[in-house]
């Protein structure tokens, strides 16, 4: 999209189900898994730049051995660095020991990250926060091997401060309430009664302590821990984990709002935010790859056994549409399919909108993850001029040749009107010259785009609308065309996302701005005083009697009403071009992306309670003028 926000968090397993030598013997390599946990993680490197990290975790090491060890890299390139980091570790044992560099067995047991289980991770923070210290996994550390825990996650939780207080009442001292703190330690501490549940049932039984410990690993029951973890989680979330003994799991929030895939064989067990990452690193195919169901685990004990159990129960699904329209990579089949859809969905509008006057008409897109759903628009408006060509052939009478040649040739003006130059910096300290060199970070093709023309452009979405406003408007402009048309192929985004996506304050929406400005227009300020005192109160009720009270704003006005209201805002005053906005209906969503229909950043139907309380304390920042966030 023209205006960037920003990518969830994407997770990456490997569980090697064979003996570590087997991999080296077969593949020629004791960089194999290393170099497929790579993989995965750079074909996912769309959901996250601010940081990289991955764990190794061997299985039945000797007491005095390390067995889980990290890489972390907040640098540039850090999924590389990462990678590097390991490779260069396994290779300096290799070089230090040259009579063991090939022997698979001794460099499992003394070689860092040659290993059986491999999770890493690719962050973007939605607080702003950089650093390495913020990079997952997180560890959890203890000298008993069964109540070590390894952490990752895509997710967002909306009620810290219920679990940070639940953990307090535990008679815990939680060291911060980040909710990846409060997940670790949730999770760490039902994991520490698991084993003193199994302690106490060996002691029993007359069982010495290291005996012990092997009977607590070949015992644990992780399932009713996760179950018991997530009990109180309000939020959208895919975690991964290792425990210390070797078991292994994937959890999915019962909303199914954050996407989690995986493949099994009688190698490897593997785990990804997103199904081509699998596909390629593993090359299988499409329907070898399940989807890890919402409001279950998948767990890989120490054995190899797999399960796929629930963990908690199943809401609404709702899983997150914006996944399917632009932070998931497109080479999915499903999402590929989805994205043209929504496109072709537009064609009607487009043809109104442009009085259907194609041979007046150009069309392009922008930025280039609009690319898909632009194929689908222009198929609409191809399969128009077919419709088109066959009513002129069988009313027209007498056609001659030439006419007909000119009827079944017919095509729509396509042309790539703008391109992103990345190389352009706008490291510039004032406002007036930053504009300025924004404004020159595209490049636009001059000469295709006649006085008389239209022209129509695609985007993604427009969230805040500012890159129009400053800069694409301003260039689509000096092409001279008669009118401008820019096409949404998602809905108006009206309320906070509280799920992952960096989207937390309501005043940086163009379509919340148009609708505040409906209200008042149209007389109506008193309604903001009575939501925001309504929003206010509702912040003191139990979450789950919250309701989105933000809804009653935008209920009184109908989506075209809002759509020319948010032209006029984008409009910049110098703009010569008659200027329109069309949007995605929330229908015409739902009909392109039939299984994935989380649209509350569209609806304001969140799936959670939490969610509802997020958007009431955004409209509540909003009134009074605060710039924090709503969760």
């Amino acid at each position: 999209m023209s205006d960037w926000i920003g990518h969830e968090c994407g997770i990456a397993a490997i569980r090697l189900l064979k003996p570590f030598e087997y991999y080296v013997e077969k593949y020629g390599s004791a960089s194999f898994a290393i170099n497929r946990l790579y993989l995965l993680m750079e074909k996912q490197h769309n959901r996250g730049q601010d940081g990289a990290g991955a764990v190794v975790v061997k299985l039945d090491t000797d007491p005095g051995n390390p067995f889980i060890f990290r890489a972390l890299s907040a640098d540039k390139d850090p999924i590389a660095q990462v990678h590097q980091h390991m490779l260069a570790s396994l290779a300096e044992s290799q070089r230090d020991n040259p009579e063991h560099a090939d022997d698979p067995v001794w460099l499992k047991r003394n070689a860092k990250f040659a290993g059986e289980l491999l999770l890493g991770h690719l962050r973007y923070g939605t607080r702003g926060r950089g650093g390495v210290s913020y990079c997952h996994p997180f560890l959890r550390q203890s000298n008993w091997k069964n109540r070590n825990l390894v952490l990752a996650g895509n997710f967002n939780l909306t009620n810290n401060d219920e679990l940070f207080d639940t953990l307090v009442e535990l008679g815990q001292h939680p060291r911060s309430e980040k909710d990846t703190v409060m997940v670790l330690e949730k999770i760490g501490h039902f994991l520490d009664e698991e084993n003193d549940r199994l302690f106490r049932e060996f002691r029993k039984q007359g069982l010495e302590r290291p005996a012990i410990s092997e009977k607590i690993s070949d015992n644990l029951d992780l399932l009713t821990v996760l179950k018991r973890a997530v009990k109180n989680f309000d939020g959208g979330y895919t975690m991964a984990g290792i425990i210390g003994n070797g078991d292994l799991f994937v959890m999915r929030d019962a909303c199914g709002i954050r996407p989690g895939f995986f493949y099994q064989d009688d190698e490897f067990v593997v785990v990804a935010s997103e199904r081509p990452a699998i596909q390629t690193a593993f090359n299988v195919p499409v329907e070898s790859v399940q989807e890890i169901k919402p409001g279950h685990a998948l767990v890989v004990r120490k054995n190899g056994q797999v399960l796929h159990e629930q963990i908690s129960d199943v809401a609404k699904v709702s899983p997150c549409s914006f996944e399917r329209i632009y932070f998931s990579r497109g080479t999915d089949k499903d999402i590929y399919n989805e994205r043209k859809q929504l496109g072709r969905q537009l064609t009607e509008p487009v043809l109104k909108a442009v009085d259907y006057d194609l041979d007046h008409t150009v069309f392009s897109y922008i930025p280039n993850t609009a690319e898909t759903a632009f194929m689908g628009l222009i198929e609409g408006v191809k399969a128009y001029v077919a419709d088109r060509a066959k009513h002129h052939i069988l009313t027209e009478r007498n056609l001659s040749a030439a006419r007909i040649t000119e009827l079944v040739n017919y095509q729509p003006r396509i042309e790539k009107i703008m391109t992103k130059d990345a190389k352009l910096r706008t490291f510039i300290t004032t406002d007036a010259d930053r504009n300025e060199l924004v404004s020159m970070v595209y490049d636009t093709t001059y000469g295709v785009v006649k006085s008389d023309d239209t022209l129509v452009v695609l985007d993604d979405s427009i969230v805040r609308g500012t890159t129009l406003r400053e800069s694409i408007l301003r260039i689509l402009d000096r092409l001279h065309p008669r009118k401008i048309v820019i096409v949404s192929s998602a809905p108006e985004i009206r309320y906070p996302d509280c799920y992952g996506i960096d989207m937390s304050k309501s005043k940086d929406f163009v379509a919340f701005q148009a609708a505040i400005a409906l209200v008042k227009e149209t007389g109506r300020e008193a309604l903001l005083t009575e939501v925001y005192e309504k929003c206010k109160a509702s912040l003191d009720l139990p979450c789950d009697q919250v309701v989105n009270e933000v809804k009653a704003i935008f209920r009184l006005f109908r989506p075209h009403e809002v759509e020319e209201k948010i032209a006029q805002i984008l409009r910049p005053a110098d703009l010569k071009a008659d200027f329109e906005v069309i949007y995605q209906s929330i229908e015409g969503l739902h009909a392109a992306c039939p299984n994935h229909k989380g649209d509350w950043y569209f609806s304001g139907n969140y799936p959670t309670s939490g969610g509802n309380r997020v958007v009431n304390r955004s409209f509540v920042n909003f009134m009074e003028n605060s710039d924090a966030r709503a969760y």
